[in-house]
């Protein structure tokens, strides 16, 4: 099965551990994450999510992204939509590679046959929503430009920090001490 929506909580959940996403209740998906909506237990811990009670703009948060490859269509647990309205909310970027055909296709797995099909609607949806961007790639050379593509856009971005402060005040104390 392809779990496309608990694989964007738990990449959430490992991102940005400080939000305090219960992954939990929403992996399990809808009848306890309804109980926790009902009890107004469901809002993020983030403080940084809201800024003057406006929430972040999708796409805003600078210190990581996620990317999702999928072969097919989700068929168990939460709904994946859902789930990039949370990374949204969080400012986190989803960029999906799509792989496999819309048509579908029987693949052999450890014995048992099982149809395939690439749901290219959602993962587009995915991405438009967090501000991501949706690559298809129907081979292994377009697999491999899918990934060329998404390096040009991760930056690392370098600061350099003074540290000479805190030298100069080890050494008063240093100093002070003797």
């Amino acid at each position: 099965g392809t779990a496309t929506g608990s694989a964007i909580y738990t990449a959430l959940g490992s991102l940005i551990p400080e939000a305090g996403l219960e992954l939990q209740a929403m992996n399990l998906g809808s009848k306890m994450l309804q109980d926790r909506r009902v009890a107004g237990l469901d809002r993020p811990r983030n403080a940084a999510k809201e800024k003057d009670g406006v929430p972040v703009e999708p796409g805003s948060y600078t210190s990581g992204a996620i990317i999702l490859m999928s072969d097919g269509q989700s068929t168990m647990g939460p709904k994946p939509l859902d789930a990039a309205r949370v990374a949204a909310e969080h400012g986190v970027r989803i960029f999906t590679i799509g792989f496999g055909t819309k048509e579908g296709a029987t693949v052999r797995v450890m014995g048992m046959s099982i149809f395939v099909r690439l749901d290219e609607p959602t993962l587009q949806g995915i991405a438009d929503i967090t501000k991501g961007t949706y690559i298809h790639a129907g081979t292994a050379a377009e697999l491999k430009q899918a990934y060329q593509d998404l390096t040009t856009r991760m930056i690392v971005e370098r600061k350099e920090v003074e540290l000479s402060f805190a030298f100069v005040a080890g050494g008063l104390i240093l100093l002070l001490t003797a």
